[in-house]
This record gives structure tokens, C-alpha cells and sequence, in this order.
């Protein structure tokens, strides 16, 4: 996973950073490092995902800022339950298979190094294959104070077995 992170790691930095003008108009503000332990996984909750889901590393950001995300773990045949997101979701496959799907659209799979974009308001859902695990990245903005709008399960008979 780590050499996902550094290849995002350019993807994080504002234009111009690095520019002595930017520096000489305002002192830098902290960066803040949370620790993996200050950080502890929790079981997904039942009422949105099927099987076993831990969701790790959370993160929300305090505004003017918007975004938030997890890295979550799917063991083989778990998923969410249906749902949207006000602003879109961005999905970073680190391990393992998987699939998502929009409603009423293609099962699309998922692989290690894979990104997926869901529109903002698709009602879609992602988890693991039958036989392989997954894990993402999950990203998301709030709208609102809202990131994700919970919908239904996912008929057992429409997971692919």
C-alpha cells in the first residue's frame, strides 16, 4: 500500500507550495500527523454493510474543509448496502477484488490500483468478490454535514456468487 501513498502524495499538494511567494506571505500553517494507533478500526455497522467489514484510519476534516474517507476491509462476499453520496465518492483499491455498481447498471470489478468515481447522488453500492477480499480507500465531501445517504441492503440474490 505504501507505494499508493507516495504516488498520491504529489496529488496533496497545493500549487505553488513549494514557491518562496507563498511562504513569505503567511507563516505555514501545522500539519498534523494522526497516529495508526490513535486511530482504532471499527466492525462495520450492520445496518449498512453485509458481512464483515472493519473500517480503519477515519478521517473528516473541520471546515472550511470537506472531505472525508476510511479505509475500509472487506472480507470475501461482504458489501455495503446501497446508498449516494451528496458530493460524490472516490474509491482507491489497495488489496484484493472486488466489484461496485450503480443502480440498475453494470456490475463493474475492481483490482488492486483500480479508481472508481461515483457521481454525486448515484445510488450505487461496492464490496468484495465471493472469494477475495478488498480493501479501499474511501473519499467523500460533506454537504451539508452529510457524506452518505444509507439506503437499502443488497438482495442476496443479486450479489454475484
Amino acid at each position: 500500500m505504501h507505494r499508493y501513498a507516495a504516488a498520491l502524495l504529489p496529488l496533496c499538494l497545493p500549487a505553488g507550495a513549494a514557491s518562496a511567494e507563498a511562504g513569505a506571505a503567511a507563516a505555514p500553517a501545522a500539519v498534523t500527523v494522526t497516529r495508526a494507533a490513535a486511530m482504532p478500526a471499527s466492525i462495520g455497522d450492520a445496518a449498512y454493510f453485509t458481512g464483515t467489514v472493519v473500517v480503519g484510519a477515519r478521517f473528516q476534516r473541520l471546515a472550511p474543509a470537506r472531505v472525508g474517507g476510511a479505509l475500509v476491509t472487506f472480507a470475501p462476499g461482504a458489501r455495503t448496502a446501497w446508498h449516494t453520496h451528496p458530493l460524490g465518492q472516490t474509491l482507491i483499491v489497495t488489496q484484493g477484488h472486488g466489484w461496485v455498481q450503480h443502480w440498475q447498471g453494470p456490475l463493474q470489478a475492481l483490482a488492486v490500483g483500480d479508481v472508481a468515481w461515483i457521481p454525486p447522488g448515484v445510488k450505487h453500492w461496492h464490496g468484495a468478490t465471493a472469494t477475495s477480499a478488498m480493501q479501499h480507500v474511501a473519499i467523500a465531501e460533506a454537504q451539508d454535514g452529510t457524506a452518505v445517504n444509507w439506503l437499502e441492503h443488497v438482495a442476496d440474490d443479486s450479489y454475484p456468487r
